[in-house]
Parts: structure tokens; sequence; C-alpha cells
């Protein structure tokens, strides 16, 4: 059983955050409100072959070790089955080998993060394929948060749009897929915004951890598990009846 409890100066944390819930993965390393090293990285190759060297290669360059870490955390997802697998069995195994606090960070709060300053709703969404995005909604609340005011889901793009009825900022990987349509249906309720507001960021998956380990509420790494919203394609086979 984890039992590990960060102490009262957590709330300034070396933390090694990672995200791996899409194919443009993440990694950052934070310390406190100082973002120290932070990688965003578009591929072609899977994280699988890239995660670890990418660890490597800024811890390196900040001259640490692992040891020098604090804290851990990784998103949960929604997102990729493999890539989120990638992510939070790389980020647990840490955790348990190396003794440190660990946090599991849901995608779309991530993704949402930056936008805490917001006045209007938010509404991150991800490409989930098969003509569907993963999504949730929140509402910044003034006070640095954004709060969600919807369960995680999966849902086709046009079904979302027809939920919107006030003016909402939209950012992800799946408005870039389904721009057009959103500004189609939508018109100025559909509000854009620059580049960086859609890559999920491993640099606000750490400041969400660091918040966690700050009121002593990090995860355990053994218990913790992925936040997949629809089963994946292993399990949809085994479900079938057979014939």
């Amino acid at each position: 059983m984890w039992h590990h409890k960060p102490d009262v100066a957590a709330v300034l944390m070396k933390i090694l955050a990672v995200d791996t819930s899409t194919s443009a993965g993440s990694v950052a390393i934070v310390d406190g409100l100082r973002v120290l090293a932070e990688c965003n990285l578009e591929s072609a190759h899977t994280h699988n072959r890239r995660l670890l060297k990418t660890v490597d290669d800024l811890l390196n360059h900040l001259g640490w070790t692992l040891d020098d870490l604090d804290g851990l955390a990784v998103t949960l997802g929604p997102g990729s089955f493999t890539g989120i697998r990638i992510g939070i069995s790389t980020m647990k195994t840490l955790a348990w080998a190396l003794d440190k606090p660990y946090a599991g960070i849901p995608t779309l709060d991530a993704l949402a993060a930056p936008l805490h300053f917001a006045t209007f709703p938010v509404c991150p969404v991800l490409d989930a394929r098969k003509k569907e995005v993963y999504t949730a909604s929140y509402q910044p609340d003034g006070q640095g948060l954004c709060r969600r005011t919807s369960p995680y889901q999966v849902i086709e793009p046009l079904k979302l749009l027809a939920r919107i009825k006030t003016p909402t900022l939209f950012c992800g990987d799946g408005w870039l897929q389904y721009r057009d349509t959103f500004r189609k249906e939508l018109g100025d309720l559909a509000m854009e915004l620059p580049g960086p507001y859609h890559l999920v960021r491993a640099s606000f998956v750490a400041e969400l951890a660091r918040q966690r380990f700050a009121q002593d509420a990090g995860d355990d790494p053994v218990t913790s598990v992925p936040i997949y919203v629809r089963p994946s394609e292993a399990e949809l086979h085994s479900t079938k009846p057979s014939p």
C-alpha cells in the first residue's frame, strides 16, 4: 500500500510531468512556480521510443538526476489508448522505484488549465478518431482554476455543438481537426485561440500536480488508472457476441 505523504514544503516542488495522450507529446521539469525545461514534440515516432530519452535529455541539460526530483505527474487521458498506457506505466514505475509522490492528471483538465484567467466557458476538445471528440466543459472561477462542469465524454462534434448556447473558448487538437465545422455551426459563439493553447503542455500538468501535492492529495501509483471514456478496440472485440 502506498503511504508516501509529501511534506508542507511540497508547494514548492521539483516535478517531472509528462503527457503522452496525443501525438504531440510533452515533457516538463518545474521547480515550484518556475518552468525549468519543457519539450513539446509532434512526431511520427511512438512515445515509447522517445519518452525516456526526452526525460533523460532534459535532466542532463539541468544537471539533475531522477533522485533530484520531488514528485512525478502524468496525464491519465482521455486520448490515445496506446499513448496513455505508455505514459502512465512509465511514470508509475518511476514513482514506485524512486519512492516519490505521484499524481495522475486528467488530460482535459491540463488542456483547460492555461485558460483559468478567462471569463468565458472553456471547452477543450481532443480528436478521438471515428469522427468523435473527447471533451468536457469548464468554467474559470476567477481564483486561478478552471472548474469542470460536465463529465468527461466522447461525442460527435455536431452533437457537442448543439449544446453550445453562449460564447465559448475552444482549445485542443479536436478544434484544429473540426475548426471549419465549429465555425460554420457556431459563428461568433466559437472563440478561437492561438496555436499554443491547442497543445497539452506538461508544464500545466506539473502545475496541477503541484497544487495536488500541496494539499497532500497525490495518488497511489499502484491503483492509478487511465481515463479512457470509451472502451478500447480490444475490449470491444472481447465483448462481441459469438456468431
